[in-house]
């Protein structure tokens, strides 16, 4: 279990130091609107960064809620 919540941490430090930033959900509505479709690209990775991270911290609670049980 100690080698899942350090992969998990080194995972989520590389997501903030990665060429695109990986945004918040409140930045990335901001960041949709305030393009008007262009930057695509940069919108998709940035996307696909935040759902990454995600997915992260949901397995970081579940682990963390199977171990206080």
């Amino acid at each position: 279990m100690i080698e899942i919540k350090e992969y998990i941490d080194n995972e989520l430090s590389k997501l903030n130091s990665g060429i695109v930033a990986t945004p918040n959900q409140d930045y990335l509505l901001q960041f949709t609107e305030a393009n008007n479709g262009s930057n695509d690209y940069l919108l998709m990775q940035m996307a696909k960064n935040y759902g990454y991270k995600l997915a992260l911290l949901n397995i970081e609670n579940e682990i963390a809620v199977l171990n206080a049980e």
